[in-house]
């Protein structure tokens, strides 16, 4: 691709970031019009066939990308053309066996993984969402190709037109499958083969770029054996891939766990899905502020990692101090805010499931204060791989996995606890792999953060912000309770109280002097907040 223009590297970085935060907020609201056409139920048989593709997924595309990626970006780099040839050539073929062994594996054995699930009704969602793994490792070789090659236009564009064609089609057809008369099971079938499609599509676009961008020039250089050249695809590749997959083969874990012990429970082994479903739609709900704290951790990390390649510690550690105050200021808040009116919020974004969105509302109360966990982990994650300690994050998730299957092996097998355990083991998981995250920053950072200074205030102003919400949101609902139906009352002062919030919290920022000019600097637009803050 000699005839196309170089991305800087924070340019490139900009763009996925920019389309990651698009991908993950589409996938965070097609989760509420999909909840509301198939129920609590519904989501259950979804969620059993996207957490099983997920590992496979993780498993094929989470770490052998981002080797084909390195191994290219350095053969770019040294002009060696055919050595770029022949890393795609061997990788695509590695590519194509793991994607075929996969889909072939949920395809022909969707029955059983359905019933390894404790859901037999998962069964046409699985097979719904086989191909989509032959299409996605596919995706994933052309990805780490073309990323290598320092363009991550292609990426993005191909990950914004899957995640648009999971909501535009998988809504649809979830919602004309319910209305022909069909079950909740092929409804979420219907909802999932929008996610394939989205994938067939997002590699034929890929294969066109590559087709029309291809660099036919010719090259003096001789590359490696197809053989060496994979030994180093899965030297690099492995261990990534060790560290995503953890997290997602624990969920997969979690969820026959969560099912299991429901069905052991004799007065709910009939509705194990859909109490099971109640607990995702909390679940929904507290993915949304992740999915804005992502790239704005994007945007900071490598400046960090330019900062210690350059052996400025000092500077490192103050990229890293601010990168704390900014997720802390964003996370804790929407936690709190996501605690106290999470429930009110549910019954506003579920109409046609109030029954579900009110069982929901209890979840939230752990949930939100998760939120602020997962926001952390993200970003800890993040910080000790810029330190180089990437083997670290594979055991505290592994440790937290722990934690969580274990208590909701106990609490949801409690009868007087059932479901309501699921939120409280969530809570518990996240906490730990924090609070082991956050003692090996310290650990290993150059410049040791000082975390009580860094969240305190936070903490403070987003307490009294919870309060301020909670307080406008029930003077609110009870001042309407007359006048307005029970579902517009509760939505009226739901959007009021958030406002509420938002407004106290806001002042309580500037009042406090949470943020500095520095950290504000470092995320786009920065140098207009903070003249408009005043910050100093």
């Amino acid at each position: 691709m000699s005839n196309q223009k170089k991305q800087s590297f924070l340019g490139g970085a900009a763009i996925l970031a920019a389309a990651v935060a698009i991908v993950k907020v589409i996938g965070a609201v097609y989760k509420i019009p999909f909840g509301n056409i198939v129920g609590s139920e519904g989501q259950t048989y979804f969620n059993v066939a996207y957490n099983i593709y997920n590992v496979l997924l993780t498993i094929s595309t989470a770490g052998l990308p981002l080797a084909i990626s390195k191994l290219t970006s350095e053969a770019h780099a040294q002009g060696r053309e055919n050595q770029k040839r022949k890393i795609f050539r061997t990788a695509i073929w590695l590519f194509f066996a793991l994607g075929l062994v996969g889909a072939l594996l949920m395809y022909f054995g969707a029955a059983q993984l359905a019933d390894f699930m404790n859901e037999p009704l998962g069964y046409w969602p699985i097979k719904a969402l086989a191909p989509a793994v032959f299409c996605v490792c596919l995706l994933a070789c052309m990805r780490g190709y073309t990323q290598g090659q320092r363009n991550m236009t292609p990426t993005a564009v191909s990950q914004i037109l899957e995640a648009l064609c999971k909501l535009f089609l998988g809504l649809t057809l979830a919602w004309y499958f319910l209305k022909l008369g069909m079950g909740l099971d092929i409804a979420a079938a219907g909802a999932i083969l929008g996610v394939t499609v989205g994938t067939v599509l997002s590699m034929c676009f890929l294969v066109v770029y590559l087709l029309t961008h291809r660099d036919r020039g010719e090259s003096l250089d001789v590359p490696d054996r197809a053989g060496a050249l994979m030994k180093r695809i899965l030297a690099i590749g492995i261990p990534i891939t060790l560290s995503n997959s953890a997290m997602s083969i624990i969920t997969l874990i979690d969820t026959k766990n969560v099912l299991g012990r429901l069905r052991t429970i004799p007065e709910l082994a009939d509705s194990a899905a859909t109490l099971f479903g109640q607990y995702q739609f909390g679940m929904n709900l507290i993915n949304l502020p992740p999915s804005f704290v992502y790239p704005v951790t994007m945007s900071l990390i490598p400046f960090a990692a330019a900062a210690l390649s350059r052996k400025d510690h000092a500077g490192a550690g103050r990229i890293v101090s601010s990168a704390f105050r900014i997720i802390a200021t964003l996370a804790i808040p929407a936690g709190v805010g996501l605690s106290v009116l999470g429930g009110p919020a549910l019954m506003m974004l579920y109409p046609r499931q109030q029954a579900d969105a009110m069982a929901a509302g209890p979840h939230m109360r752990w949930l939100g204060i998760a939120c602020i966990f997962i926001c952390i982990m993200t970003l800890t994650n993040a910080i000790l791989q810029t330190y180089g300690k990437e083997r670290i994050p594979i055991f505290t998730v592994i440790a937290g996995g722990i934690t969580k299957i274990v208590m909701n092996y106990i609490l949801v097998g409690n009868p007087d606890i059932n479901i309501h355990g699921a939120p409280i083991s969530t809570l518990c998981c996240y906490m730990v792999i924090v609070g082991l995250n956050l003692f090996f920053v310290w650990k290993y950072s150059p410049e040791k953060p000082h975390y009580i200074q860094l969240f305190a205030k936070p903490v403070l102003a987003s307490v009294l912000m919870g309060g301020a919400a909670w307080a406008v949101y029930g003077f609110v609902n009870r001042a309407l309770a007359g006048s307005h139906s029970a579902y517009g009352a509760n939505a009226i002062a739901t959007m009021v109280g958030i406002c509420a919030g938002v407004v106290a919290y806001a002042i309580l920022v500037i009042a406090l002097r949470i943020l500095r000019a520095e950290d504000v600097r470092s995320i786009p637009h920065g140098e207009k907040l903070v003249k408009l803050l005043h910050l100093k």
